[in-house]
């Protein structure tokens, strides 16, 4: 099985449960490691036989941007769904972040794992 992996997609977005977090909008970053099988795309250098990261960017871009979720873990559950359900990934694991949420921390956030068959 191989990776293709999306690291530090920035995207605004309201996150949060406090009240001033629900009227801003706030950064989060995304990392994805995504399985797949290279070896056809290897051979034919076509784009139709691999997983098309640039597709995935601008999918999560749109629902992110447009979602208002209180919690990490609800987004990130989201995010998953979609990189298995529309681009048929069988297995992603998705660590997404906020940043600057946390006094003294560069960022916190939540890693999971999820399979098509979970």
């Amino acid at each position: 099985m191989d990776i293709i992996f999306l690291s530090d997609l920035r995207i605004e977005t309201v996150i949060g449960i406090y009240d001033w977090e629900r009227k801003i909008k706030q950064t989060v970053a995304i990392d994805l490691e995504m399985a797949t099988d290279i070896r056809r795309a290897a051979a034919t250098d076509s784009i139709d036989d691999t997983l098309n990261y640039k597709a995935i960017a601008k999918r999560l871009i749109q629902f992110v941007g447009e979602s208002e979720f209180q919690l990490v873990e609800t987004l990130a559950e989201k995010v998953a769904e979609i990189v298995l359900n529309e681009f048929h990934v069988p297995w992603v694991k998705v660590r997404l972040s906020k940043p600057g949420a946390v006094r003294g921390s560069r960022d916190v956030g939540i890693l999971i794992e999820r399979s098509a068959a979970n």
